[in-house]
């Protein structure tokens, strides 16, 4: 394929008070356009780093309990399990730890209404693990909380964030619509199509009901000005003191993240705690991150489904990539089968004397009736810890999964890409 009709990538970097932004690749291979540092991505799931800002905004006006019982924001609230319905709060959201399926997607329309009819559609999810027990990434909990910041500000979720966050960090280049995005310029996704080419991942949107857990565009210039805000003494907007209880460990994780903020995920490299958040929407791939003791930050925009290898290796360059693991000797029957989820399930099996693991991809996004998207070839995996599986080479090398147990020592569950899955 020509160079110039290479899906792009936008990075910028932030170090010692200093920007270097640049760009790469088209925005699409079908209409292409030059990237550039000032292109539009979606950054999706970044958003939930956005929606947590503006909750802590309402904290601090005394508005919202981050510990009180979410029906005391709406007491019409309906859950598959009545008990944690009672009890779940807007901590439990804004770390993971709900318990119940995350992974579900729909277009409810573009009508101020969409996020109140998608609460109204998850009350049919099933619990999986006991509130606040297991970390288990939770897009439907962010559904939540977006539609308990409308009912606080009596606005629209969007436009609280603007006005919330946007709008006092001067991010003048992110954007929730459509058609604000589409007055500027910005990419398509792109998937793996025939013969592992990219092709064109439509529908575009991700539709509005999503919003608070994915629904955000913005630029690599705008995210390293987010950046220097959670950097900061709060510039007015927060405190540093809400800041810090942001990105303070809130939830141990394991193999993926050593542990939770208020959706910042912290990793320690060495001395070096970076904090950050990915983001996947309909092939666009994203990663943004800071070192606050270094005041250093980072921002990589893709938009392609195979981004995740971009992102590797800039995350390589700046010292911030996981370790090199070892393979270790484990005797592999007992995990060896098929684990399930919503939009994806997992098979590990042997061969050609190692292990294979399988993703079969299941629809449902970015719409609940959404064909299944290409699946990723076998990925070579080893065990380098017990319990704890990494890939070994190919697009995905050094991705970790790893297996939880029960209190009786059975394998309760199999975390991949931080979602648990039971065996089928």
């Amino acid at each position: 394929m020509e160079e110039t009709r290479t899906p792009g990538v936008a990075v910028g970097l932030l170090q010692d008070g200093e920007e270097q932004l640049a760009g790469f690749g088209v925005t699409s291979i079908e209409n292409p356009l030059d990237v550039t540092p000032g292109t539009l991505f979606q950054v999706g799931s970044i958003t939930k780093t956005f929606t947590a800002t503006a909750a802590m905004r309402l904290v601090e006006r005394g508005s919202l309990d981050l510990d009180a019982p979410i029906r005391t924001y709406l007491p019409e609230l309906r859950l598959a399990d009545e008990d944690v319905a009672a009890r779940v709060a807007m901590r439990h959201l804004l770390t993971h730890t709900g318990g119940w399926t995350g992974d579900y997607f729909d277009d409810l329309g573009a009508g101020d209404d969409a996020l109140a009819r998608m609460v109204e559609a998850i009350d049919v999810l099933p619990q999986l693990t006991p509130l606040g027990e297991v970390w288990s990434y939770n897009n439907a909990g962010f559904y939540l909380a977006g539609r308990i910041i409308e009912r606080i500000t009596k606005q629209t979720f969007e436009q609280a964030v603007q006005d919330l966050v946007l709008d006092p960090l001067g991010l003048e280049n992110t954007f929730f619509f459509a058609d604000d995005v589409m007055t500027r310029r910005f990419c398509v996704g792109h998937l793996r199509g025939e013969e592992d080419r990219p092709a064109v991942a439509r529908p575009w949107s991700i539709g509005r009901a999503a919003h608070p857990a994915g629904g955000l565009s913005s630029t690599v210039g705008d995210l390293l000005r987010y950046a220097r805000f959670h950097m900061s003494d709060g510039e007015g907007v927060l405190s540093r003191a809400s800041l810090d209880e942001m990105q303070r460990e809130q939830f141990p994780v394991g193999a993926s993240f050593d542990a939770v903020g208020l959706t910042w995920m912290r990793s320690q490299f060495g001395k070096r705690l970076a904090l950050g958040h990915g983001g996947g929407t309909n092939g666009q791939i994203s990663i943004f991150a800071y070192v606050p003791e270094e005041h250093f930050a980072y921002a990589v925009l893709t938009n392609y489904q195979r981004g995740g290898e971009v992102i590797a290796a800039v995350e390589r360059v700046v010292g911030l990539a996981p370790p090199e693991r070892k393979p270790i000797e484990v005797p592999a029957e007992e995990y060896l089968g098929r684990y399930t989820s919503t939009v994806f399930d997992a098979e590990l099996r042997r061969e050609n004397g190692g292990l294979s693991l399988i993703h079969i991809s299941n629809g449902g996004f970015p719409r609940k009736d959404s064909p299944p998207m290409p699946s990723p070839p076998p990925m070579h995996v080893a065990f380098y810890a017990a319990d704890r599986l990494f890939v070994t080479d190919g697009p995905f090398k050094n991705e970790v999964a790893e297996f939880l147990r029960a209190p009786d020592g059975s394998i309760a569950w199999f975390r991949v890409g931080g979602r648990i899955m039971s065996r089928d």
